[in-house]
Order: C-alpha cells, then structure tokens, then sequence
C-alpha cells in the first residue's frame, strides 16, 4: 500500500519536522499573543490549544498557527516558510511586556499520524491523544497535539535526536510512510488549505472560510478593527472554496474559473486525485457563485475543461 492510499483509507504517517516552532516565555506570554493574534489567547487552558491568524495593520493575513499551552509556555507552530517572518513580527511588538521568542524549530521533530483510522493507531501505540481539536498532551519528552495536515490524526513533537527511534517504532507497526507531494493530494481532496499557497497577505480573514480562527468577542488586536468592519458591513466578495475539475491537467494557481462567460473564480491550488480521477483544488470564488454553484470552465482550456464548486 502507497503512503497516498495509507492516508485515505487508514493510515500514515508524515515528518512535518521542517514545520517552524516558536516559544513564547514570561509572564506577558498570553497577552501578547493575544494582542496580536486573531483568537482567545488570553483564556487558553493548560493543555488546550487553537488556530489563529496573525493580521497586519490593514487586516491582511501575515501568517498562520497552531497555539498550544504547554504550561510553563505557549508554542506557536507554523509553516517553515513564515517561521522567521512571524517571529520577527512579534519581536517588534515587545516593548515593556515580559515576554520572550526563541526559535526551537531544529529542537523538536514532528511527526504526523494521519487518516480515517490515526486517531486509532495512535492509542495503539501508547500515545496519549487529546480529546479536543488541536489540545496537546504531554508525553515522554514532548507532546502530541490533535491536528494533522491532511485531516483527522495527531502530530507527535520528540526531540530530534528521538526522531529516528520513533520512525522505527511507526515502521515495526507496519504503518506507512507518506511523501509530502501525497499528503499534499490527500489534503487538497479534504478541502484543507494551506498558508502559502492558499492562503497568503493577499487576502482577509473573512474571505479564507477558516473562520475556526477568529475570536469574535475577545476585544481588540491588530488588524482587529478591519476584521470588524468586514463582519458589521457584510463586505465579503469572494470565498475559498473546495471546487472538482475533470480530467488529470491541473490548472496552474491564478487560473480563472468562467460561468455564462464571467469570470467566478480563481484557482489557489489543484492537484490531479487518483482516487477521484479528477483535479482536486481550491479556488477563491465570488460570493454569488458560492452560493448559486454554477458549472465552471476553465478558462483559456480547449477543449473546455468543466468544473464544479463544493
């Protein structure tokens, strides 16, 4: 069995260990990622952790992150690619708050048990699995928090030296592997985006559907008073939606996504699904068109390449 069809229909596992990991110490921790963060730092239990955005002053999205209350700190974990451009951004931020950022990515590896049956496998192996999306629990020298890039599943953070012991251990259970290009297919197929390629400063928080990431009463934030007018004014244009293109072409990110010869739609990323036998993808859609669901063509494509919205 291929990682790909260990992740759709049971299990599999992933090392996300380049994923950026930033600690956050002092006694002015939650208040500072609270002030700067789309949702409720402030009242995050011990053990309890969230999804959040971080937003410029113009309510643009800076950047993504699972938060986890450790206890004695909050970790932030985020996309390699933003790590540097996150911390930093914090870091400007701190000026009479006792607080402090320390890089611990090469600390930590992470390793994701993904699929339909993970949550399964995981308590197989003696991990110690949150009852609640994205809490955490301690375990040996880490922690396993309940999230996964592709859906359903945990990521279990070890130091890195514990790395390859585990992956050992992942192996002798006869659990998969899974490469990042079929975790990518996988995710795409489960509507999931991602900061980066779905998500970027191009767009508000209203507009990216993860609406799991804002805190509507937790008072102010950066970027807070543009999320508010957004919501009080109903100015929301376009949505990210899963959308299906037949076919194995997989329409470049920017294409345009035509109904009744007007453009409805953007595509921010697809991938040709195997198991599907068409393009899965996600696309920033006009709010019209989200709602009517009309069939789309890919513009540009001869013959027409036709699409649907989810």
């Amino acid at each position: 069995m291929t990682g790909y069809e260990a992740l759709r229909t049971r299990a599999a596992w992933i090392d996300v260990s380049g994923r950026g990991k930033i600690r956050v110490t002092g006694e002015d921790r939650a208040r500072l990622l609270h002030a700067m963060s789309t949702n409720d730092v402030k009242n995050l239990a011990p053990e309890a952790g969230l999804y959040a955005f971080f937003l410029n002053d113009k309510g643009r999205i800076l950047g993504d992150a699972y938060i986890y209350n450790l206890g004695e700190s909050l970790l932030l974990d985020t996309e390699a690619e933003i790590a540097e451009k996150l911390r930093d951004h914090l870091d400007r931020y701190i000026i009479a708050d006792d607080a402090e950022l320390s890089d611990e990515t090469d600390r930590w590896a992470a390793i994701d048990l993904a699929g339909p049956d993970a949550i399964a496998c995981a308590q197989e192996l003696g991990l110690p699995v949150p009852a609640a999306q994205y809490n955490v629990r301690k375990w040996a020298n880490g922690w396993v928090a309940r999230v996964a890039s592709t859906g359903e599943g945990v990521r279990v953070f070890l130091a890195t030296v514990k790395k390859d012991e585990f992956v050992a251990q992942l192996q002798a259970a006869q659990i998969p592997g899974a490469k990042a290009d079929e975790a990518r297919i996988v995710r795409l197929e489960n509507g999931m985006p991602r900061y980066g390629e779905d998500i970027s400063e191009r767009y508000l928080v209203q507009e990216t559907n993860a609406l799991h990431a804002l805190h509507t009463n937790k008072g102010c934030y950066l970027g807070q008073e543009i999320v508010e007018r957004v919501r009080s004014r109903g100015q929301v244009h376009r949505v990210l939606m899963p959308i299906r293109v037949e076919g194995t072409e997989e329409p470049a990110p920017g294409t345009k996504l035509m109904a009744e010869d007007k453009v409805v739609a953007e595509i921010s990323s697809a991938v040709y699904s195997p198991a599907l036998g068409e393009v899965a993808g996600l696309a920033y859609v006009r709010t019209g068109a989200a709602d009517a669901k009309p069939e789309l063509v890919v513009a540009g494509s001869e013959p027409p390449q036709r699409g649907r919205i989810l």
